[in-house]
């Protein structure tokens, strides 16, 4: 279905040099078309995000966004709520700009609040794509990168299974690891493993 969705010809016609798809079902929320993958936010700094997993304090969070963050969610979708747990702690920065360091203590914040699995891959509009996974690695995130075809660099990749970056002929794929967020900008690729669980526990439907 994606091959015949995203055929050559329309990915040609993209623009730009890094983009977030997510083509699977939703697991929480409803199969409205409002809810499909990947969310977006203008504010702060125009943030995509794409997730695969489960949230397990949904309620609280959503009561947290409204009554002291103040923003607004549209859907039923747990995505929506990590999405803009993630933008409120960007946004407490008040940079106009921010950096690497920022988006590791975002993150930082956003595993203390976020309970339950995930796997995230997000896009800061002129920065970079940013990949993490939840603490106990419970859903699985993969990473590589090939050498470019239209630049002297490479391309980077996330994914949730390394079949993706096989057929696409990415290589040095690894696992993101619990706990852990890579960051890739236009300059370079900076990863800090942010906490370190004694007990992981992948979902055994992943592996």
């Amino acid at each position: 279905m994606v091959r015949d969705v995203f055929t050559p010809q329309r990915l040609m016609a993209l623009s730009g040099y890094m983009g977030v798809a997510h083509v699977r079902y939703p697991t929480a929320g409803t199969p409205a078309d409002s809810e499909a993958q990947p969310f977006y936010v203008n504010s702060p700094y125009g943030i995509v995000m794409g997730h695969n997993g489960n949230l397990t304090n949904d309620a609280e969070l959503r009561h947290f966004l409204d009554y002291d963050a103040h923003r607004h969610i549209n859907t039923d979708s747990d995505s929506e709520l990590l999405l803009n747990i993630f933008a409120n702690n960007l946004q407490k920065t008040g940079k106009f700009r921010i950096n690497e360091q920022d988006i590791f203590s975002a993150v930082q914040s956003l595993y203390k609040e976020c309970k339950g699995a995930y796997a995230v891959t997000a896009m800061l509009a002129g920065f970079g794509i940013i990949g993490f996974r939840d603490p106990h690695g419970i859903r699985p995130l993969v990473f590589g990168r090939r050498k470019s075809l239209t630049s002297n660099g490479y391309d980077y990749m996330f994914a949730s299974e390394s079949v993706v970056l096989d057929a696409l002929d990415f290589k040095d794929i690894e696992d993101v690891l619990p706990g852990e967020v890579i960051i890739v900008s236009r300059h370079a690729v900076t990863r800090r493993r942010l906490v370190v669980e004694e007990r992981i526990t992948p979902c055994i439907f992943e592996y």
